[in-house]
């Protein structure tokens, strides 16, 4: 405990799933917290949207662990939106040391010349320039610091290799893996590290939905959770269907601590030996 005693840490979608079990995994280690989220629906997805009262719930649970946090609605897509909730945020909790820009979607699935061009196009807003975004508002707090400062970015086992049918989730999260490793480049003088994480399938509300289970278990035409876990199974060389989200949030830790204060331009995958079967 306490491995990020005294810091700042900015979580974008953070009123659920991985995003709030970042924040939460940050807060325990003593970092006060900025985060963010869109609560609203996006038209292409296959899940429930988060809401205005998860990202109250996730201020809640950071509250709860005696750590202050700036929260409110915004969108990575905007990047004005994005700019003035880091800007308030430094402003009221007094520096920015770790950056998780994890908000993402998991969209529709379809084959490459069935997608049709908007929802192309929102994906790589909110999955790849939704991270620039949040990194570009970043980095001029993380500099002005002068104390370095952890970049970690959100890409998943489908950053390293394709998947059928979400061409453009594979080409978004590929995306990040070429942005992570220009900015370890462009910010290792001022001794701010970049890094991505890359999961395999993990517990949250954007894989456990009707959508994924039919993507996964076409073969079945009402899919359960339980074909769906089958099928998932069979991805990873651990025999287990899915990561849980605090476990991509201890990997995250990892990375945001001085622990890690040699590691940069890394995609580290976290998924149970997907990527080496």
């Amino acid at each position: 405990m306490g491995r990020l005693e005294g810091k700042v840490a900015l979580v974008s979608g953070a009123a659920r799933g991985q995003g709030r079990s970042h924040a939460l995994r940050l807060a325990e280690e003593g970092a006060d917290i900025i985060a963010f989220d869109i609560c609203e629906a996006i038209p292409e997805n296959s899940y429930p949207p988060a809401t205005e009262a998860d990202l109250a719930e996730t201020v809640r649970l950071v509250e709860a662990l005696d750590r202050r946090i700036v929260a409110e609605k915004a969108d990575v897509r905007d990047a004005a939106q994005v700019t003035a909730l880091v800007d308030r945020g430094v402003a009221e909790l007094g520096r920015l040391d770790v950056v998780s820009a994890n908000a993402g979607i998991g969209g529709a699935f379809n084959r490459s010349e069935d997608i049709p061009d908007d929802e192309f196009m929102n994906m790589v807003n909110i999955n790849l320039t939704g991270v620039w975004r949040t990194a570009k508002a970043a980095i001029p707090h993380l500099k002005a610091g002068g104390n370095g400062g952890a970049v970690i970015l959100t890409s998943s086992d489908a950053g390293l290799f394709p998947y059928e049918n979400i061409s453009h989730y594979v080409s978004a999260k590929h995306g990040v893996i070429g942005l992570m490793r220009t900015l370890a480049l462009e910010l290792a003088p001022d001794m701010i590290r970049v890094n991505a994480i890359c999961p395999t399938t993990v517990n949250t509300p954007m894989v456990n939905n009707e959508g994924t289970f039919k993507l996964f278990r076409p073969d079945v035409e009402n899919p359960t959770v339980d074909d769906f876990k089958q099928a998932a199974t069979t991805m990873n060389a651990l025999p287990i269907p899915w990561v849980e989200a605090v476990d991509i949030s201890n990997a995250l830790v990892f990375l945001a601590s001085d622990e890690a204060r040699y590691i940069t331009g890394v995609a580290l995958p976290v998924d149970a030996g997907a990527a080496i079967k």
